[in-house]
């Protein structure tokens, strides 16, 4: 999409023009794809004015940016001198500075602390509620569950989903249901009739494959069984994504292997 490499075939255009077309492209795309990018000797403010120059940014904005990120104690320090997580904060910060309209993040968490990846998920949850398009791209899909509201999935080179995520999830696992009930033994009865079996968990809740809250519900209330709690159990990102590309890794071990390491 930067045109940093060539495509075997097709294109990508962001506003339906090619990247480098824009005589001030950071003002249009703003982009994280390695953190280590910055010359270790210089300030990270002089980093960013030197990237604010280039595309007729002005100083003042370098300053709310690394406000923004929480850097401006620190601005003045070379970026050899930062951590990972700190140098991430600046190429965060380089990818905001234009107050581009399409924000493309690789991996933004990676080095972050707890309170760093709090923040971040923050950061572009409400840049995507001010109207712009922000593309992460990342192999933490749990907590990319966290933000991200439309998955696009490739595998071996090829498009294997392009959905919103929730649709995504019920898409690709089967539904489940966790119980609590004073009288197991008839929930267990009744459930079976119905063409369900129970699992007793360790918290002595129960679980029900394939039915949904609403099914169970049903069939106790009519047959009068106590139900304390019951509600639906959704399958992560990560086990809906493994279920699609279990054919599409590319590179695999087998549970014989792992367990020989």
């Amino acid at each position: 999409m930067l045109g940093l490499d060539r495509p075997t075939s097709g294109t990508a255009t962001v506003g339906g023009r090619p990247y480098a077309t824009y005589d001030e492209p950071l003002r249009h795309v703003g982009a994280l794809l390695d953190a280590q990018a910055a010359h270790g000797s210089r300030t990270a403010r002089n980093h960013l004015l030197a990237l604010a120059a280039s595309n007729r940014v002005t100083a003042a904005r370098v300053d709310e940016v690394l406000e923004q990120t929480g850097l401006t104690a620190v601005a003045g320090r070379r970026v050899k001198t930062y951590s990972l997580g700190m140098r991430q904060r600046l190429g965060i910060a380089a990818a905001l500075l234009g107050d581009p309209a399409v924000v493309l993040l690789d991996e933004p968490s990676n080095g972050l602390d707890p309170e760093g990846i709090v923040w971040i998920r923050e950061l572009m949850t409400g840049l995507a509620r001010e109207g712009r398009t922000v593309l992460v791209s990342s192999h933490l899909m749990n907590e990319t569950a966290t933000f991200a509201d439309h998955l696009v999935v490739l595998g071996r080179g090829r498009l294997l989903a392009d959905t919103p995520m929730r649709e995504f999830i019920a898409g690709h696992s089967r539904p489940r249901a966790r119980a609590r009930t004073t009288d197991p033994a008839r929930l267990r009865a009744v459930l079976a009739r119905a063409g369900h079996g129970m699992t007793e968990a360790d918290d002595g809740r129960w679980t029900v494959d394939g039915v949904r809250a609403e099914e169970i519900g049903r069939l106790a209330a009519r047959e009068g069984v106590p139900i304390l709690e019951l509600a639906d159990e959704e399958a992560s990102l990560e086990e809906a994504y493994l279920a699609l590309t279990a054919d599409d890794t590319e590179f695999s071990a087998s549970s014989a292997a792992l367990q020989e390491a």
